[in-house]
């Protein structure tokens, strides 16, 4: 993937949760009744289920790059119930899912300044879109209970590709639905593996936030820039009209 300048750019791709989400105040609580469901009631194993998970019970966030930060509800079921048939698997990923998609909306904590800063990008004549690990009629519960859903043009979950994060598929899905070739659109995100969807995917940018779970050591690696949080975004853009 090659850098190009922000004033190349006609499309911003965000993750969600870290990203437009506070991710900890959005789903630490949903996460702990889903692992105490697994854990029958048992709080000890709940919070063994929520430390494999990624967890970090002194810093009091989930770590980046962690199964719960990171992955899809697939790979959280895997992890907590891996004595379970494919078929068994199946059925919970679906209650899980359905609880997600009410609770995760429901509970929505937006980042700092979410709504201004998504107004403005939209102003400046950017498309938007989501491209999350979380399911697609999550994303679009999330986007409709926080007012937001008319901003974007695309909403991509993991059930919306045949490969999710960090594979290329749910970038290509935006360029495709939205006509931009991948070089013209930037990626927001708070993972590794929503950096590593950029690159797989050709990118025109990938940014890296640090309103999520993964620290600056996590992302410099993979990012071309790395800000603060998305309020950060219409100011960097803004940089488009200058040359």
């Amino acid at each position: 993937m090659g850098k190009v300048e922000p004033r190349e750019i006609g499309g911003i791709l965000f993750d969600k949760d870290g990203t437009l989400i506070d991710f900890n105040r959005t789903w630490f609580g949903i996460t702990m009744e889903l692992a105490g469901l697994a854990a029958g009631g048992d709080d000890a194993r709940a919070r063994q289920l929520i430390e494999a998970g990624g967890y970090d019970w002194e810093m009091k966030k989930f770590r980046g790059g962690s199964v719960v930060a990171a992955g899809t509800i697939n790979d959280i079921v895997d992890l907590w119930h891996p004595e379970l048939s494919l078929e068994e698997k199946r059925r919970l990923i679906r209650e899980y899912d359905d609880y997600t998609v009410k609770e995760g909306s429901s509970r929505a904590v937006g980042i700092d300044g979410l709504q201004a800063t998504l107004e403005a990008l939209a102003a400046q004549g950017y498309v938007l879109g989501i491209a999350t690990n979380d399911s697609e009629a999550g994303a679009r519960a999330t986007a409709t209970a926080l007012g937001l859903s008319h901003l974007f043009s695309v909403i991509i979950g993991y059930d919306s590709v045949l490969r999710a994060k960090p594979y290329a598929d749910q970038l290509h899905l935006f360029a495709e639905k939205t006509g931009l070739p991948p070089r013209k659109i930037a990626m927001v995100g708070d993972n590794a593996h929503d950096l590593e969807m950029a690159h797989a995917a050709g990118a025109g940018l990938a940014i890296g936030v640090l309103s999520g779970n993964s620290t600056l050591d996590d992302l410099a690696h993979l990012s071309d820039v790395i800000l603060g949080s998305i309020a950060e975004l219409p100011a960097f853009f803004a940089k488009r009209s200058d040359g």
